[in-house]
């Protein structure tokens, strides 16, 4: 068993990225019903938060189906940034996140998100406010540097634990590679292996196999992985790499009938928490992910992208199960 503060976690968690426009209360129930570990919200500001915003308070909804989960926050002003956790704190989440990590430029070029680890003095300062002003365990999602000539991530992780977080998530990428290239996580291991680092240190970057879990896990030692993009359209893959860690097997992948299943009940959450019409919208991104890879499917994800009927669009969802279903029919 692995614990941040006095959350019990298992030992070796999987943990869903705080992911922009994607990491919403609807998808992460997907994902927690597929076997993620630990959730965070997306990422919320926290000018937005301090003035009551609408959108930023919405991204504060968590359910308790979707425990535990942390709320994340951004920005570059200290006093902000505390205040920000103490309203966060409110929403009962078991922990808050923060994000120095983010490598959008209206973000990181502002000092905030990514942009922080250019002031690696700042951040510590900031971190340790943060962890004074609530009562919840604190951690924080970063990357390696600002670019590959600024990589200082285990002073950035020292400076952390210093200042009090319980668990240090690292994508392996900096800033300027934003989301090209390959993740390297050499650095994430000597964090991870550094004699001074006391706190659960979890990668980020590149998993989509549970191949490359185990292959991660045995090779640079950190104490769980967090996926991001693998799992958008893919919540099965969570419990796809449960079950080969424990088996050594493949898991069958889902087959049609599920993979419809899961996107109904996945629009049903978006109705419930956003309303018919905006719940539907939302829903336009997710549809072409699920069904990835299905031949001859541009003319269904039209129908479904085009239609604000909740009947109609679960009609096109059993159309798509059984045609996809027989493979004469395809």
């Amino acid at each position: 068993m692995l614990k941040i503060g006095n959350i019990e976690l298992p030992e070796f968690p999987l943990l869903l990225a705080p992911m922009e426009d994607v990491s919403d209360p609807p998808f992460r129930a997907v994902c927690k019903q597929n076997g993620a570990d630990m959730m965070y919200t997306e990422f919320i500001s926290s000018e937005g938060l301090i003035r009551y915003a609408d959108k930023s308070v919405q991204k504060l909804d968590i359910y308790d189906e979707e425990r535990p989960i942390g709320i994340q926050i951004f920005g570059d002003k200290i006093d902000s940034m505390r205040e920000a956790a103490a309203i966060a704190e409110k929403a009962e989440p078991e922990l808050i996140d923060i994000n120095y990590g983010c490598p959008v430029k209206k973000v990181a070029c502002k000092g905030a998100g990514a942009g922080i680890l250019l002031d690696l003095p700042k951040m510590q300062k900031m971190t340790a406010e943060i962890v004074k002003q609530v009562d919840l365990p604190v951690t924080v999602k970063t990357r390696l540097g600002w670019d590959e000539k600024s990589i200082k991530i285990v002073d950035a992780a020292l400076r952390l634990q210093d200042a009090g977080i319980k668990a240090l998530s690292i994508h392996g990428r900096t800033r300027k590679q934003m989301y090209k290239g390959v993740a390297n996580w050499n650095p994430i291991a000597e964090v991870k292996n550094h004699p001074d680092i006391e706190i659960p240190i979890f990668g980020n970057g590149d998993i989509d196999s549970p191949e490359k879990v185990i292959e991660y896990k045995n090779k640079y030692g950190v104490d769980g992985v967090m996926i991001g993009r693998a799992a958008i359209g893919y919540p099965w893959i969570f419990r796809e790499i449960k079950h080969y860690m424990e088996t050594g097997e493949h898991l069958t992948p889902p087959d049609m009938e599920e993979r419809v299943d899961t996107v109904r009940r996945h629009i049903e959450f978006s109705l419930e928490w956003k309303g018919t019409r905006k719940g539907l919208l939302e829903m336009r991104r997710h549809y072409t992910n699920y069904f990835r890879g299905l031949p001859h499917f541009r003319d269904y994800r039209t129908r479904l992208v085009e239609s604000l009927d909740p009947g109609e669009v679960f009609d096109i969802l059993e159309e798509v199960s059984v045609r996809y279903s027989n493979p004469e029919l395809v």
